[in-house]
């Protein structure tokens, strides 16, 4: 306790804080994560010894000879890919819409967005099932291409609607005094301003569908299995630290990708996402 009185008046009050709050965050963000790789290559764990009894790759090369694992990947990979796709083109007219125009129930139909995440999903994914029996869509491609998209509107919509709000009027203006059409301005001017807060929720949208795993186990089986529903069968049937494995072979992916975001678009763009009015 001395020690950290000692720290405190040191450092002052507001640099104490700091450093206290970033403590608090690398406990709370990198114990899981070092949990994670812990039981990924433990050979065995038993609750409550905190440390493997031994280490070993037996369970990665569990997971790494399953029949499925390679398509089930390969699989994800499209999903994912063919949902961001699909999102793009859904949302990015709504989304400059939004932006750009004040029409009736605007607000209303902005927030609409945020429905599908403001309640447990699996009450969501139970009634799309419901509908997608009546369209035999379940056990297809397209139904489950269609769950993911549901879940990845809002970053679609509330993302790029506030990339093109934060692009002036008069930038446009001037694109349209100097002779070019609406297509133009939009093309030259609008689009290429908004692109980092497009980029960023694609890349978002790409990970939310390749994550997704509820509603592709719901709708897709069985002859849709992606890697999450793959690990799900291995949690259920399997010691924890197969279902560890997994979680790092979905983690890589998603760590890569924020790097680039990180380093390409940056966290400025991500905030400009979220200032919508």
């Amino acid at each position: 306790m001395n020690k950290l009185k000692r720290f405190y008046f040191a450092f002052g009050k507001k640099e104490f804080l700091s450093l206290l709050l970033c403590g608090v965050f690398i406990i709370f963000f990198f114990l899981p994560l070092a949990n994670l790789a812990m039981l990924a290559f433990a050979d065995s764990y038993q609750y409550p010894t905190f440390l493997p009894e031994a280490l070993s790759f037996k369970w990665w090369n569990f997971v790494l000879s399953q029949d499925n694992l390679a398509g089930a990947m390969v699989l994800s990979f499209v999903i994912a890919i063919i949902t961001t796709i699909l999102s793009i083109i859904i949302s990015i007219p709504a989304a400059y819409a939004f932006a750009r125009y004040d029409f009736p129930l605007r607000k209303v139909f902005l927030f609409s967005f945020l429905i599908s995440n403001a309640f447990p999903k699996i009450g969501l994914y139970v009634m799309i099932g419901v509908i997608f029996f009546k369209l035999n869509l379940m056990g297809t491609l397209p139904g489950v291409v269609l769950v993911h998209i549901v879940n990845t509107l809002m970053f679609m919509t509330w993302i790029p609607a506030g990339a093109f709000k934060s692009v002036h009027k008069q930038q446009e203006e001037a694109a349209r005094d100097a002779g070019a059409t609406p297509w133009q301005t939009f093309r030259f001017v609008t689009l290429p301003l908004a692109m980092p807060g497009i980029v960023t929720a694609s890349i978002f949208t790409f990970l939310a569908s390749l994550e997704e795993a509820q509603g592709t186990l719901l709708v897709g089986m069985p002859d849709i299995k992606t890697v999450p529903v793959v690990m799900y069968s291995v949690v259920v049937d399997y010691p924890i630290t197969a279902s560890a494995v997994f979680a790092i072979i979905l983690v890589i992916p998603t760590i890569i990708l924020l790097i680039l975001l990180r380093k390409f678009v940056g966290a400025e763009a991500l905030s400009k996402g979220f200032s919508m009015k």
